[in-house]
């Protein structure tokens, strides 16, 4: 299991993996200021366009995530990121995750991510026509039972794994997607219809949108394409590629900033019911067959 590296002077940009192909960069933002430093909201720019996944570790205290909300709206003035999406009709920017709590997020739903349940390997707002580039997790409590392991995987190198049959059959929109009751924004809007993968100009895939239990292939060929993209996702090449990111990886402090349509993430059993996560997601745009 991969772990960071710890010891790292202010400012600097490090990889926190020996493998590069894992490499996660890693910036310390020394006060709340930081967000605000055109500077730093290059560097986080620069990291999220180059790897897609970039950690930030905030030395100092930040319970209402005020980094987060001015980082965002830094990315949006000054490197065009598209501003945060509400969770929910009843749900702002920003959604808490504790899976100790008797108040729902959604008045009478209860979200997968609020659950101690096991979070298979997913796409953050898959289930949108327009889902979000990017997503952050800001670590207000770690799990400090051994639980609740963030790991993540690459989309290129996963799409590399996959039959040119395969590929073909998830570019195309022969999928229905639920959207799930805690994310119902309107009554109207209750699924869509749409390819599950994304290509650059020549081909290669570059984007993916997943969540196994809201998906219904709507065709033979869609069906074989997804149970191949299931079964690739349980063997050994993935589980080769997989990077962990364990609670000791992620103290409290910790902000994971990740490319939603570069990376799929997964989270094991909660053990900890005190873990207390926050997450914000930004830059929707449409999904589509061909990417730029």
């Amino acid at each position: 299991m991969q772990q960071f590296v710890r010891n790292v002077q202010p400012s600097r940009l490090v990889d926190l993996t020996t493998q590069v192909s894992r490499a996660v960069p890693h910036v310390i933002a020394n006060d709340l200021s930081c967000a605000t430093r055109p500077s730093h909201v290059t560097e986080v720019s620069h990291a999220l366009r180059k790897r897609g996944i970039l950690k930030v570790s905030l030395q100092f205290q930040d319970d209402a995530s005020k980094y987060l909300q001015n980082l965002i709206l830094g990315l949006h003035k000054h490197h065009g990121h598209g501003l945060p999406i509400t969770h929910s009709a009843s749900r702002g920017w920003f959604w808490d995750i504790r899976p100790n709590s008797t108040t729902f997020q959604t008045p009478s739903h209860q979200a997968r991510s609020e659950t101690m349940q096991e979070f298979p390997w997913h796409t953050d707002c898959s289930y949108e026509e327009t889902p979000p580039k990017y997503f952050a997790l800001q670590v207000l409590r770690e799990d400090r039972c051994g639980g609740g392991t963030l790991s993540v995987m690459n989309v290129g190198r996963l799409g590399s794994l996959l039959s040119p049959s395969t590929r073909a059959a998830l570019l195309r929109p022969e999928f229905r997607i639920e959207v799930p009751p805690e994310f119902v924004k309107s009554d109207t809007n209750r699924h869509i219809i749409g390819s599950l993968m994304a290509a650059d100009s020549t081909g290669a895939p570059t984007m993916l949108r997943f969540r196994e239990d809201i998906m219904t292939p709507l065709s033979v060929e869609a069906a074989a394409a997804l149970t191949e993209l299931k079964s690739c996702l349980l063997g050994p090449e993935v589980q080769a590629e997989t990077l962990h990111l364990t609670p000791d990886c992620l103290p409290r402090g910790s902000v994971v900033l990740m490319d939603n349509r570069r990376w799929l993430h997964a989270r094991n059993e909660v053990m900890d019911p005190e873990r207390h996560l926050r997450r914000v997601r930004w830059d929707a745009k449409p999904f589509s067959a061909r990417s730029l």
